[in-house]
């Protein structure tokens, strides 16, 4: 039992809805916390806004209330559950950290006899003030860059004066760098501090002296109540001061650190956790190191909670962070805890890496039309992907496979930069693809030290690039038939994809994978191993590399591969990928449940992902766990080592879903619906034609591949238009366009970035309602309609931005009806196995179909969380072969109705048009339990819901 033996009921906070700044991350630090105290026999009472996370999912707590993020609503709970002794809120980010101070300072926690664990209340106070926090570490000799707090608009202007510029404004209690700016001119300052004092809660900035161009550290730390602090991982931003962390390429473990500077930089971050407060766990601390060989170390902040980083770290070590700093906070001690690698030793150790990762974070600018794109303090990335490697070359090259933006690595794809004017331009204004554009700049001449002028990016990653472009002009004076095996080893090594290599040789991608094989080149698996290999490590949870070949003294060669296959039968499930606005941490809950119930039906399950902020990607959710890059050739070479007896790929989203086509083509059985399903429902000529033989009414449509023809076809269907490209998620680039003026504009600019695509002109169903169902299909044809969802936005607005009621709230018995027979016929003719989402238009009472998804969609955890039933579980047995929708009992439970509210992340683009139309904006949703139609906040939605329709 834990050392406080009093805490017998807990209440943990979650971090609501995703927002920029604020994501998966806490909902993976969430659940591995219930799942931490669960283990110690605790009762756990979960408060959490959000249903598309597997941190509310019923499973994961004795009591989950989705409700809003309130003090009202700590209220209620307390009341109902009077047996809470404690409440841990250092899980939910800055969201939960805030209400726990606002319910402090209300005097809930003693009213109610409710113990604060995991923080110390002061600890979060001084903090959070960045004046109380200066004086703090002047007090203890730590130092920091010249800074003032201002309260007022004229003690800012006093403030800056003084200093000069460039300046830093940074209000008081935000996350993500919310309201956060630099100031290199004297005329902007008077705009960025009206700002920066609207965006703090308590109107207070801190306004202190640019560190700009210094090295940029992050420290993980946890404590014990016997003062033992053990650092988990050190990480080093590759992009220097004055990019946010969150919007930073990261590495771990740090590369440019000398020894004798890292052990100062350990003793101060010890020194200021241990300065802060008298608290048992989490902290993550943040420094600026100056460029030069006096590599001074000035100290930024520090976050008494588990961090964005946090996730990453876990994830880069395999120490799982949040799990551990839930028991120190019932007040065990580290060494009494056990590692979780060995299962033999204690958690009172520090790991130590033997490859490295790396962190880039992935950004969705292309949905906020006119957004400024450059980086700088304020956080602007919506998810992010990390690389595993044995070298910082491979992991970089690994992480730029994973962001799925079109793009095969660095270089060696015909899509880099070649432009001089411009790339100086990109070097100097830090944008998304500053990773690739130095790789550009390398190849087209420029020095490396222009490049470090420019970006102030330490010289030792500049030359790894630099080795990787020297690679790439070697390689590519070479063919298939002469490339020496050592180069093509090297290249491998170094992180070059197959189709890279074939760029570089001007062949084939299959011809290099092909060469590959015929000189044994590979790829081997490595065990996540953070004991270094001192210990012997049990986690399942695997990264790619290549070696050279061992020959031992009797002359036989091999090479060591630490993933060992069993005969058991297999399921892969494809991961989603990088969170982004379309795809965001519901594809990662379906994935959860997907692996969950493919091992109640007794296989071993292995995940295939690379997103570091998630539970799927935690080492004890599958059975076994490849941090890999969902491409190609990576996942054709896990494929081939483990022979399972299919993948799953309806639950990861578009991205798994986009690889159906080649899993099919090299003859990798697809569980449950089949690509040619799959691929029948994205083409929209097909899918239209199976709709006229079933009878079923759709919008007039027709497909264009160039604005000519779009023009000539504009005559036929009518406008107001819809006009999309195909195969895309998250309704990319899709618009309503009312003359031909404005469809060749907009034709134009969806070929400029998305060429060859073909694209889809629907006649757009003017004030139509729209509506939604999921079901569940089996290969017999068995139907089960999981959920209907009525929008109450007109037609027209993206349905991931739509508020959404389930059950429906005003189609009449006919129109559902109507809903309800086609969503059985299509499920049926498109041979569905498993989950289908159709979307439909009502208009005078006729129901047609805008599109049929046969995958898990967005909705499926909102309905799975509304009607409190498992529902991926069984279409993943469903899928699996092994029930049938009949052997369900389903017994869907909700009183009144519940409401899918979409939340934006607007106030990271204030120039940004708001108004919502066909393209989807949000970043995550909330859940809106109602009992009547007469509810305020039901009245409030739909007296709005006209507001927002734009073209």
């Amino acid at each position: 039992m834990p050392k406080d033996n009093s805490i017998k009921s807990v209440l943990i906070i979650g971090s609501g809805p995703i927002i920029i700044g604020q994501a998966c991350e806490f909902d993976y630090s969430g659940s591995q916390a219930a799942r931490s105290l669960r283990e110690e026999g605790l009762e756990v009472i979960l408060i959490n806004s959000n249903p598309a996370t597997i941190m509310t999912d019923p499973k994961m707590a004795d009591h989950v209330y989705l409700k809003p993020l309130t003090t009202k609503s700590i209220i209620e709970i307390l009341k109902a559950h009077p047996q809470i002794d404690a409440v841990l809120p250092t899980m939910g980010g800055q969201t939960a950290l805030n209400l726990c101070i606002e319910a402090d300072e209300k005097g809930i926690w003693d009213d109610f006899n409710v113990k604060i664990i995991g923080v110390d209340i002061n600890a979060i106070q001084i903090t959070e003030d960045r004046d109380k926090f200066k004086q703090l570490l002047a007090k203890i000799d730590i130092p920091v860059a010249p800074a003032k707090t201002a309260n007022s608009f004229l003690k800012g202007k006093e403030i800056a004066q003084e200093f000069g510029f460039p300046l830093v404004i940074r209000p008081s209690f935000t996350l993500g760098g919310t309201g956060a700016a630099f100031v290199h001119k004297e005329e902007d300052f008077d705009k960025l501090l009206t700002r920066g004092l609207e965006a703090s809660p308590i109107h207070e900035v801190l306004i202190d002296k640019a560190l700009l161009g210094w090295k940029e550290y992050e420290l993980e730390l946890l404590r014990d109540k016997n003062d033992n602090v053990v650092i988990i991982c050190t990480i080093e931003n590759m992009d220097p001061m004055g990019i946010h962390t969150g919007d930073s390429i990261t590495v771990a473990p740090a590369m440019t650190l000398s020894d004798t500077t890292f052990q100062r930089m350990r003793d101060m971050a010890i020194k200021m956790m241990r300065s802060i407060g008298n608290f048992a766990g989490g902290c993550n601390v943040q420094f600026a190191v100056s460029p030069d060989e006096k590599e001074d170390i000035v100290a930024i902040e520090i976050n008494p909670r588990v961090s964005r980083s946090s996730a990453l770290a876990s994830k880069a070590t395999g120490y799982p962070i949040a799990k551990v700093a839930s028991k120190l906070a019932l007040g065990y001690n580290l060494d009494e805890l056990q590692n979780q690698i060995t299962k033999s030793t204690s958690a009172l150790f520090e790991p130590t890496l033997d490859y490295v990762i790396v962190k880039i974070p992935r950004w969705n600018f292309d949905k906020f039309e006119g957004s400024d794109r450059t980086l700088g303090l304020q956080m602007k990335s919506v998810g992010e992907v990390m690389g595993i490697g044995r070298s910082f070359q491979e992991a970089l090259h690994k992480a730029t496979q994973s962001l799925e933006i079109k793009r095969n690595g660095l270089g060696a794809d015909g899509k880099g930069y070649k432009n001089y004017e411009q790339i100086i331009e990109k070097l100097t204004y830090a944008s998304w693809d500053r990773v690739f554009v130095i790789y550009d700049a390398i190849s087209i001449g420029i020095p490396l030290s222009r490049i470090h002028e420019i970006t102030k990016i330490d010289m030792w990653f500049l030359r790894q690039y630099e080795e990787l472009y020297h690679l790439e002009k070697e390689i590519s004076t070479y063919t298939v038939e002469t490339l020496p095996k050592e180069l093509l080893l090297e290249a491998k090594q170094k992180g070059f994809a197959d189709r890279q290599i074939a760029h570089m040789m001007g062949c084939l991608e299959s011809d290099v994978h092909k060469l590959r094989e015929e000189k044994k080149i590979n790829r081997v698996f490595k065990l996540v191993d953070t004991c270094a290999a001192e210990f012997k490590a049990q986690t399942p949870y695997y990264y790619s590399t290549f070696e050279a070949e061992i020959e031992t003294a009797d002359g036989t060669r091999y090479v060591a591969n630490e993933s060992a296959v069993t005969d058991k039968k297999k399921v892969v499930v494809l991961g989603s990928g990088p969170n982004r606005i379309g795809q965001g941490i519901e594809f990662d809950y379906s994935c959860v449940h997907g692996v969950l119930a493919a091992k109640e039906c007794g296989y071993e399950t292995i995940m295939i992902n690379c997103n570091p902020e998630t539970v799927s990607t935690d080492f004890d959710t599958a059975d076994k766990l490849y941090f890999e890059p969902v491409f190609w050739e990576h996942i054709y070479d896990i494929i081939q080592h483990e022979k399972p007896e299919g993948v799953i790929v309806q639950l990861g989203g578009q991205t798994a879903l986009k690889l159906a086509e080649k899993l099919s083509k090299y003859g990798i059985k697809i569980i449950g619906t089949s690509f040619e399903a799959l691929d029948l429902a994205e083409d929209r000529g097909r899918f239209s034609e199976l709709l006229t033989e079933l009878n079923i009414p759709f919008p007039k449509f027709g497909v264009a591949e160039n604005a000519e023809e779009a023009s000539e076809l504009a005559d036929t269907l009518d406008f107001p238009l819809l006009v999309r490209p195909s195969y895309v998620l998250g309704g990319q680039g899709m618009k309503i366009v009312i003359n031909k003026k404005e469809l060749e504009e907009h034709v134009i600019e969806i070929l400029k970035h998305i060429p060859n695509n073909k694209l889809l002109l629907d006649h757009y169903l003017d004030g139509a309602i729209e509506a939604e169902a999921d079901a569940i299909c089996d290969a017999d044809g068995n139907v089960y309609i999981i959920g209907i969802m009525e929008h109450i936005e007109p037609c027209g607005v993206h349905s991931g931005d739509s508020n959404a009621t389930l059950p429906p709230f005003n189609l009449g018995e006919f129109v559902m009806q109507q809903i309800k027979d086609h969503t059985k016929k299509i499920a049926v003719a498109l041979k569905t196995v498993g989950l289908i989402n159709i979307q439909f238009a009502v208009k005078d009472d006729t129901v047609y179909i805008i599109e049929a998804n046969p995958r898990a969609s967005r909705t499926v955890p909102f309905i799975a969380k509304a009607y409190n039933e498992p529902y991926v579980n069984y279409a993943t047995k469903v899928m699996l072969g092994e029930k049938k929708v009949t052997d369900f009992n389903f017994n869907p439970q909700l009183k009144g109705y519940a409401i899918k509210q979409p939340v934006f992340s607007f106030n990271k683009f204030p120039n940004v048009n708001k108004a919502l139309g066909p393209e989807m904006k949000s970043t995550g949703e909330s859940i809106l339990f109602i009992d009547d139609l007469k509810d305020d906040q039901f009245y409030e939605l739909y007296a709005r819901r006209k507001m927002y329709l734009t073209r």
